[in-house]
């Protein structure tokens, strides 16, 4: 092969990994639950018993050999040392209500994961260094503050971190935006490597296998 045809094919290889990692990039809801009526079923019943903090219903869809971390702390004993649901204060029933209500994929039949951000994230894109933005006309400010200048407005799309700004205030996300620095509320985001849960079917039933973070 000529040595120009192969530069010809080394940078179209090239240009497809750029075009691949372009930025934003639309990134739209997923939700397959529907496609099973049992689980969509089972998932209301639960996304009920969160609602009510009902500690009896949580517990009887965990299962018995959860993975709770990386750390190899597994087992439903450690999920409630961990999670301690009947306390009022509990951050599961947040958690896992946000995590259930976006949405998310099945993995063939028997295995759902949510949400759909870490589901369906685009494996070519690296999770720790870009954010989904989760809502529609989410406004991007060149100040973290509610006032703060309006840059453009994003829907569904991912953008990259800026991981070497750091805002001082949680409730806002520093990101490169049209080759700067820019902030965005960070209600709408969602980072790939949040709480995710997976849900599989053994037994004639619905349990939820892990629930964890990080990666």
């Amino acid at each position: 092969m000529k040595r120009t045809t192969l530069l010809v094919i080394a940078l179209g290889w090239a240009s497809v990994a750029a075009s691949a990692t372009q930025y934003p990039r639309t990134f739209k809801p997923v939700d397959e639950a529907a496609t099973q009526p049992d689980f969509l079923a089972f998932r209301t019943r639960l996304q009920a018993a969160i609602a009510r903090h009902d500690v009896s219903a949580l517990l009887e869809v965990v299962d018995p050999g959860i993975k709770n971390s990386f750390g190899g702390n597994d087992g439903i004993e450690e999920f409630r040392e961990r999670w301690r649901p009947d306390d009022p204060d509990s951050e599961i029933w947040k958690e896992l209500g946000t995590v259930l209500a976006l949405g998310g994929s099945f993995d063939g039949p028997t295995n759902f994961t949510a949400p759909y951000t870490f589901s369906r994230w685009p494996h070519e894109i690296e999770s720790f260094e870009s954010i989904a933005v989760i809502g529609a006309d989410v406004r991007i400010r060149s100040r973290p503050e509610p006032n703060g200048p309006v840059v453009s407005s994003v829907s569904y799309v991912i953008l990259p971190l800026d991981n070497d700004t750091v805002t001082g205030n949680e409730a806002w996300t520093a990101v490169k935006f049209d080759g700067r620095t820019a902030f965005i509320s960070t209600r709408y985001v969602r980072s790939p490597i949040d709480y995710r849960a997976r849900f599989t079917y053994s037994g004639g039933r619905w349990r939820m296998n892990f629930f964890l973070a990080g990666d």
